[in-house]
């Protein structure tokens, strides 16, 4: 407000109190609200009730206060505020089995593009945080996974080193096959524990492969995402070093040259532009891939599409990947390599419902990268239900062809 406006103002209030009749201040009664009121009707149709029919007398510190209920969202952030278990540490896991485990690789020096999703792992809890056991009824399936036989836990996220690329993965492969190397809860169902790794760029699902591979022989990869992840390192990266070879671009490729991969594999969304006009394509087709474009959905359908993925993993077990750019950059702004013309989150979601009856071993969320969201948090808010519909898939499909 300017100085004049100021005097002003004060001077009004000055003449009007000069001008204005005093008018004799009444006492108020010890329960009359509020003071400034002195007409006696108005003060009586204002006042509380001594006592409303929902309230409680007033407690205190002594009093049996429940500050149990509801703390889960107000501490540490897991997914879906999930109990949280070190599943790293022998002496912590000793008495806490657990069925399908959370597991954060906070690891993005593998892109090509913009980096950050070593944030993604801590961006997927907070977009989560509104999720809970007692609140997660789907009004589609009417299925709760977070209420079912499955002991599901957080393991936090795995420490990885920021500055050597080869030293971060071998942590990454090393706590893979650890928590996964656990007894189940339940061995009724499976009898090692599953895991959903929360990303980090898609370098980490080479390390996931790997486990799942040790665990249940080779896997039919369900790939979501725009691009095809199946590059030569020769091609990309790999030209400049073996170092830089291995990257969230050739991942896939590598995979199925350890052989940890069937030739049953799937891409689903791909729209990206490829580096070579058809030897890209023809090394794809060598690694085991088959490919549903995201304009494929147009023609087809949800109902199509589900129907192309089923078809062509069969009865083999399966490991799901999604690279959250699968979705427009309108569903999902936030990751390293946006590509337009993708999938809405809601298109995605009824896709991987509708993958139910598969053998799923293993899955994924990648490429989240918190920094480019929206203040909406919607890429975050997308990855959090992806990861809840992987959980209610593993739960709704026990996992038992295992090697051991």
């Amino acid at each position: 407000m300017h100085l004049w406006n100021i005097f002003f103002v004060l001077g009004s209030a000055l003449i009007e109190a000069r001008e204005s009749p005093r008018i004799p201040v009444v006492a108020p009664g010890p329960k009359a609200v509020p003071s400034g009121i002195f007409d006696v009707t108005c003060r009586e149709a204002w006042k509380f009730p001594e006592k409303l029919p929902f309230q409680r007398p007033s407690l205190g510190l002594d009093d049996n206060i429940d500050i149990v209920t509801g703390s889960q969202f107000n501490g540490l952030a897991t997914y879906a505020n999930l109990p949280y278990l070190n599943c790293l540490s022998d002496k912590e896991v000793d008495g806490n089995k657990y069925d399908i485990a959370i597991l954060g690789a906070p690891f993005d020096t593998g892109v090509t593009a913009r980096p950050g999703a070593r944030y993604g792992p801590t961006g997927i809890r907070v977009g989560s945080q509104r999720k809970e056991a007692e609140f997660s009824w789907s009004i589609y399936t009417g299925r709760n996974p977070l209420k079912s036989w499955a002991t599901i836990v957080d393991c936090g996220d795995v420490p990885m080193t920021r500055l050597d690329n080869n030293v971060a993965l071998a942590q990454l492969d090393k706590a893979h096959i650890v928590v996964s190397g656990r007894r189940a809860s339940n061995e009724v169902y499976s009898a090692h524990p599953r895991i959903i790794t929360l990303g980090g760029d898609h370098t980490t699902t080479l390390s996931a492969l790997r486990s799942t591979y040790k665990r249940w022989g080779q896997v039919s990869v369900i790939h979501f995402d725009s691009h095809i992840d199946t590059w030569d390192p020769a091609v990309l990266g790999g030209g400049i070093s073996d170092y830089a070879g291995l990257n969230h671009g050739t991942f896939l490729h590598i995979a199925h040259e350890e052989g940890l991969i069937r030739h049953t594999s799937i891409h689903a969304g791909i729209r990206a532009p490829l580096l070579r006009k058809k030897g890209d394509v023809r090394n794809d087709v060598r690694c085991g891939f088959s490919t549903i474009k995201a304009r494929d959905l147009d023609r087809v359908g949800t109902a199509g599409i589900i129907s192309q993925i089923k078809e062509r993993v069969g009865d083999s077990n399966v490991y799901i990947s999604v690279d959250i750019d699968v979705l427009d950059p309108a569903f999902a702004p936030a990751t390293g390599t946006p590509e337009p013309g993708g999938w809405s989150s809601r298109e995605l979601l009824t896709i991987l419902d509708g993958l139910n009856g598969l053998n799923i071993v293993g899955g994924d969320v990648v490429e989240v990268s918190p920094i480019y969201d929206t203040s909406a948090e919607t890429t975050t808010l997308a990855a959090a239900e992806v990861v809840f519909s992987l959980i209610e898939l593993m739960v709704e499909n026990p996992a038992k062809r295992q090697l051991f």
